[in-house]
C-alpha cells in the first residue's frame, strides 16, 4: 500500500528579503577581497621589515657615538645646547627693542665702571664699590680684592657678568626651557674665566704664592696628578674614607620600609611625644645621596623635622648601572616619587601631608604632581634661584 508523503513547501520570499540578502553577500565579498588585499600587501611589508641583528647594530652604534660625546661634554647633549642658543639669538636678533635695552645698559654701566675708575684713582686704589656681588658669591670678598688693581678687575667682571644675565632672560618668544638653559651655560662660561681661577688676577694666591716661596703650586700639581690618576682608575677620591655613612653622615636614625629596583624608602620616626598628623616625603634628586639632607647632627634637615614632632619618609635612589640604560624619567616617576607616595599613605593609613623635592628633581616632580595631588598629598617644591639685578 503506497502512503503519500507529504510536500514542504519552502517558506516564500518577499522582494525586500532577497534584496537584503544580496545586499549582505555583496558585503561579504567585499571584505573578504578588503581582507585579501591587505593579507598581499603585508607579506612584502613583513619581507622588507629589518633584522633583529641590523636594528640592534644601528641602537647599539649610535648608544656608543652618544655614550663618548658624553665623556668630552660632560653628559651634556651639544644638539640640545645648540638648539637653546639657535632659539635665543634667532628670538634676540628679531627683537630690536630688546636690544636696544641690552646697548643702554652697556652704556650705562660703561659710565659706571669709569666713574669707579676716577674715584679709585683719587683716593688711592680703595673706594666704595660701583657693583655688589650676589649675596652666595664669595669669591671676591677678601680684603686682598679691595686694593688696586684687583678691584677693577673684580668689578668689571661683575658687571659684564650682570649685563650677560640680563641679555639672556626676558627675550620674547623664547620658551622658558631654553631661556633657563642659554642662561645656566652662560653663567657657567663666565665663571670659568673668573679672575678668581687665575694665578696672575687672583690676589690672595699671590699672597700665599710668594709667602710659600711657589710650594703650593707644588702641592696643586701633585694633587692634580693623584686626582687625575684615581679618576682614571676608577678609585674613590681621597678622603673618602672619613666619611662613613652611618657614622660622619645619615646619623639620624631611620629604617627602611620599601626598595624596589630603584630606591629605597627610608622611614624617620618623630623624636617628640606629640606627632603631626601630617607626614613629609623628601625626594632628594636622583644625582644625589639621600644624606645629603642628613649631612650630620648640626646641619640635618631630617634631624630638624623629626625633632618638629613629623614623621619624614625619604627616597634613596639606587646607583644605575649598566642594566639600567633603558630607564628613562617616567621610570623614576613611577617606580620612584609616586610609588613612594603611595607607599607612605598605606602605611601610615592617612592621606595628606607635604612632599619636598630638590631642584634637580623637579622635572619629574612636575610630571608626578597630578597624581599625587589626586591622591590627597599636598606637593611643595623646594627650590633656590640666584638672579641678577639689573
Amino acid at each position: 500500500m503506497n502512503v503519500p508523503r507529504s510536500t514542504v513547501q519552502p517558506p516564500a520570499i518577499s522582494a525586500g528579503d532577497g534584496a537584503r540578502v544580496l545586499s549582505i553577500l555583496k558585503s561579504s565579498q567585499r571584505a573578504a577581497a578588503s581582507l585579501a588585499r591587505q593579507a598581499t600587501s603585508a607579506a612584502p611589508q613583513a619581507k622588507d621589515r629589518d633584522s633583529f641583528a641590523v636594528t640592534a647594530l644601528a641602537d647599539i652604534t649610535d648608544r656608543s657615538l652618544h655614550a663618548t660625546v658624553a665623556r668630552f661634554t660632560g653628559g651634556l647633549s651639544p644638539a640640545a645646547l645648540a638648539e637653546a642658543y639657535l632659539d635665543w639669538a634667532t628670538h634676540l636678533a628679531n627683537a630690536p627693542g630688546k636690544r636696544m635695552q641690552l646697548a643702554d645698559k652697556a652704556m650705562r654701566k660703561a659710565v659706571r665702571f669709569a666713574t669707579y675708575g676716577g674715584r679709585c684713582a683719587a683716593a688711592g686704589g680703595t673706594t666704595e664699590r660701583c657693583i655688589e656681588p650676589l649675596p652666595q658669591d664669595r669669591r671676591f670678598s677678601g680684603e686682598d680684592w679691595h686694593r688696586w688693581p684687583y678691584n677693577f678687575i673684580h668689578q668689571a667682571f661683575l658687571l659684564n657678568q650682570q649685563w650677560w644675565h640680563n641679555a639672556t632672560t626676558g627675550i620674547r618668544g623664547i620658551s622658558r626651557q631654553h631661556e633657563d638653559m642659554v642662561e645656566f651655560t652662560s653663567r657657567q662660561i663666565l665663571d670659568m674665566v673668573s679672575p678668581s681661577n687665575f694665578l696672575a688676577t687672583n690676589p690672595e694666591v699671590l699672597r700665599v704664592t710668594a709667602a710659600k716661596g711657589g710650594m703650593n703650586l707644588v702641592s696643586g700639581l701633585k694633587n692634580l696628578a693623584e686626582d687625575w690618576e684615581r679618576a682614571v682608575s676608577g678609585k674613590k677620591p681621597v678622603g673618602n674614607e672619613n666619611f662613613k655613612v652611618g657614622r660622619d653622615v645619615a646619623v639620624t636614625p631611620g629604617k627602611v620600609i620599601y626598595r624596589n629596583r630603584l630606591i629605597e624608602l627610608i622611614q624617620y620616626a618623630p623624636a617628640t611625644g606629640t606627632v603631626r598628623p601630617e607626614p613629609v616625603l623628601i625626594v632628594p634628586a636622583w644625582i644625589m645621596k639621600y644624606y645629603i639632607l642628613d649631612l650630620s647632627p648640626r646641619n640635618s634637615l631630617v634631624k630638624y623635622l623629626t625633632e618638629q614632632g613629623f614623621t619624614v619618609f625619604m627616597i634613596s635612589w639606587k646607583n644605575p648601572g649598566p642594566e639600567d640604560r633603558d630607564l628613562g624619567l617616567d621610570d623614576y616617576r613611577t617606580r620612584g616619587v609616586c610609588l613612594s607616595a603611595m607607599r607612605r599613605s598605606r602605611h601610615l593609613d592617612a592621606r595628606g601631608g607635604r612632599l619636598l623635592s630638590g631642584a634637580t628633581g623637579v622635572i619629574v616632580m612636575r610630571r608626578a604632581t597630578r597624581i599625587l595631588t589626586r591622591a590627597g598629598i599636598f606637593v611643595l617644591i623646594a627650590m633656590g634661584s640666584g638672579r641678577h639685578g639689573s
